[in-house]
């Protein structure tokens, strides 16, 4: 289990119910559903081939799997954690995850999922995420990020890249996704979400009272691949 006692940000919870009502509030966007998970989850991995960088797990594929007790026990986690968040009306996704796609066309302004961002809606809404196997996710205090576009060295090469007329250029940054995109500041601790805890994480839309909460995809291991649960 990990100490976020200490995080401003993040709210620790002890059960489900408490992890989808308790509301985002001041400087709290992130809640942390905390667990010691049973089972081995590295065998569902290892049973799954991953023929793509990332393989989508369905529930049908999770049940025919031919599991160990100790395997069972992790698909019993699973599975129970997809039927909570439907029937909270989200849509979970299980991954297994060797490495994302990463963003090479624009080198000093990288967007993929390894760039501190954000997410964002034009609904009400929030981002669940949980690894059970492999390196875990990241996020960044609010206080230590700062949004990429409003650094003027990179706003400058942004408007070279954009090249048209000054009030078009906000909207080519949402266009592009360069305004959910984050650095971490001089000394910055980034607070690391751990193996098997469910969390919640605040997304910026119009109804949000707080701020979207900055995470990141890890630098995964070589040759260990990850599960992941995330909508």
């Amino acid at each position: 289990m990990i100490n976020l006692s200490t995080e401003h940000q993040i709210h620790c919870v002890t059960n489900f119910q408490d992890l989808i009502s308790t509301p985002f509030y001041g400087a709290i966007n992130a809640i942390c559903w905390t667990r010691k998970l049973t089972g081995d989850f590295s065998e569902i991995v290892k049973e799954v081939a991953l023929n793509e960088n990332i393989a989508v797990l369905d529930e049908e594929e999770l049940r025919q799997l031919q599991l160990s007790e100790q395997g069972q026990l992790a698909r019993k986690t699973l599975l129970n954690d997809l039927k909570l968040l439907k029937a909270h009306g989200a849509y979970p996704v299980l991954n297994i995850v060797r490495c994302y796609e990463r963003d090479d066309a624009c080198q000093f302004f990288p967007t993929d999922v390894y760039s501190f961002h954000v997410d964002r809606s034009p609904v009400p809404t929030d981002t669940f995420l949980c690894t059970y196997y492999g390196e875990p996710s990241e996020i960044l205090p609010n206080s230590q990020a700062q949004q990429k576009v409003l650094v003027p060295e990179i706003r400058d090469e942004l408007k070279k890249l954009y090249r048209g007329a000054d009030e078009g250029f906000e909207s080519f940054l949402s266009k592009h996704f360069f305004d959910l995109h984050y650095l971490a500041k001089p000394e910055a601790h980034p607070v690391s979400l751990g193996v098997g805890q469910l969390w919640r994480l605040a997304v910026d839309h119009p109804a949000s009272a707080v701020p979207p909460c900055v995470h990141r995809a890890p630098a995964e291991k070589a040759g260990q691949n990850r599960l992941l649960l995330i909508c």
